[in-house]
């Protein structure tokens, strides 16, 4: 499966099943961490990697959709999810959830298996690497 191919899947699921787009859910992301609930304009742009224009004008049409709430100021006030944090954050679990069946559901129990057994050596190997003498 190609990239493309991929992130269109991702984004055709986000649609269908969340109504959201790509876009909201990166800001929906950043705005979720956990003791980033709420953050500044340059913060987000910056979090997500997007132009303050890009950022500004995609705010102001989830702010319309209800997504998304600002404070006094979009520059100094900051945005947040128009949900409760706790509520935007299960969203967002939520999404992840249903986005990992993708690579998930088209494998064996075996090959499931077999995976989760090589990252789990990977992880003890690195993991007595830290704590060698």
């Amino acid at each position: 499966m190609t990239d493309s191919v991929l992130r269109a899947e991702l984004a055709s699921r986000l649609r269908r099943d969340f109504s959201l787009s790509p876009g909201d859910y990166s800001v929906l992301l950043a705005l979720t961490e956990p003791q980033e609930t709420r953050l500044r304009f340059s913060e987000l742009a910056a979090a997500i990697a997007w132009q303050h224009s890009r950022l500004s004008h995609h705010l102001k049409r989830r702010e319309r959709r209800g997504l998304i709430r600002h404070g006094q100021s979009r520059r100094r006030g900051g945005a947040h999810p128009a949900r409760a944090p706790e509520s935007s954050g299960r969203l967002s679990c939520r999404i992840c959830a249903r986005s990992v069946s993708l690579f998930v559901d088209p494998l064996t129990p075996e090959q499931v298996a077999a995976a989760v057994g090589d990252i789990a050596a990977s992880l003890r190997a690195s993991l007595e690497e830290l704590h060698r003498p």
